[in-house]
């Protein structure tokens, strides 16, 4: 009986020490990228935006190459925390970046871009999409930095380096990284760094472009984070469309942008607590949002990955868009149909032009 006694203690004691040293390692391990952090732009493209010209955006979250459509996730209520394999999340960016090619835009926002993740096999994924969308200026800003997760604990989620890519056919001159508000105390080990990129291009009649690139937050237990962080954004793009610029954002909202997806889609979100409307009455005056529809087909932006993809039982939503200032003209913006065959979320298109 004592030995068994003792052995029980021991093993509780190494219990505790293992978990006590893994929670020193994830608070010390623990830090915030810098605000207002200079980025460099890589690239050499034509010099000015033109006035008046129809052009393209594409905005679209790749999902760190693990969704395809087989795919589900732990976070979401699902099975997997890594891709399938190296060899599975190679294939399904190189697949990624040949379908981004193919639409041929002159602008892209690309987010949940891994450079040296667990999850994701240490796969440099900004160069494979660097590779095969060459010729084009880019800019690339880490969104978060975690410490090593050790959950699950048969196939623990990894340490995550993941960004935000933008290309552009038009010479980026500079670019920012702003930190945008996150949770505080202890939920800050949950909730990822969160940041947006500033985008500066000139234009021909001597005003810039400025393109902002975002992944907002989406695994908050506080309701207002989401809130504060569109609030930091209108500041900024309120700033730059009163000094005349013309003003592009986009990315992965994680709201609702149709104010209640499932009218268009069948599938109920009630369940989901993520899933909250976009904050319409929030918007400040001068701009636009655009959520991609086309009513006689509407495509979802996302599926909810607590399951494999299923059109009849996944919750769909359309959380991928744009915000445009009134000096912009849309045109017309869409979702394309991937059928969720790369990423839970499908690409969203943006047809515009500037205003003279």
């Amino acid at each position: 009986m004592k030995t068994i006694f003792k052995l029980t203690v021991s093993l509780l004691l190494i219990l505790i020490l293992v978990i006590g040293g893994y929670a020193a390692y994830v608070f010390i391990d623990y830090y915030r990228i810098e605000d207002n952090l200079i980025l460099s732009p890589e690239g050499m493209s034509k010099a000015e935006v033109p006035i008046g010209e129809t052009l393209e955006m594409t905005s679209w979250n790749i999902g760190f190459g693990a969704y395809t459509a087989e795919y589900s996730f732990f976070m979401d209520g699902g099975e997997y925390s890594r891709g399938f394999s190296e060899e599975a999340v190679y294939e399904n960016v190189v697949n990624m970046a040949d379908e981004l090619k193919k639409m041929d835009s002159q602008f892209y926002l690309i987010q949940e871009v891994d450079i040296d993740s667990t999850r994701s096999y240490h796969i440099d994924q900004k160069e494979l999409l660097l590779e095969e969308l060459s010729g084009k200026s880019s800019t690339f800003a880490l969104n978060y930095d975690s410490p090593y997760l050790f959950y699950p604990i048969t196939e623990p989620h990894g340490k995550s380096l993941a960004g935000l890519l933008t290309l552009s056919d038009y010479t980026i001159q500079s670019s920012l990284r702003r930190s945008l508000p996150i949770q505080e105390n202890l939920a800050k080990l949950v909730d990822c760094d969160r940041c947006y990129t500033v985008n500066r291009i000139e234009a021909e009649n001597g005003k810039e472009l400025i393109i902002y690139n975002f992944h907002l937050s989406a695994y908050t237990t506080d309701p207002t984070i989401a809130n504060r962080q569109l609030e930091m954004l209108y500041e900024d793009i309120t700033a730059e469309y009163n000094a005349g610029n013309y003003v592009i954002c986009g990315g992965d909202f994680n709201k609702d942008l149709l104010g209640d997806s499932s009218q268009y889609f069948g599938v109920s979100g009630e369940d989901y607590s993520w899933a909250q409307s976009f904050p319409f009455d929030t918007l400040p005056e001068g701009f636009q949002l655009v959520a991609p529809l086309d009513p006689e087909n509407p495509v979802p932006s996302c599926r909810n990955a607590d399951s494999p993809w299923n059109p009849e039982t996944n919750f769909q939503i359309t959380i991928d868009g744009f915000i445009i200032s009134d000096n912009i003209t849309l045109v017309e913006s869409n979702v394309v149909n991937m059928d969720f065959a790369y990423s839970d979320h499908n690409p969203v298109k943006m047809d515009f032009y500037l205003e003279p």
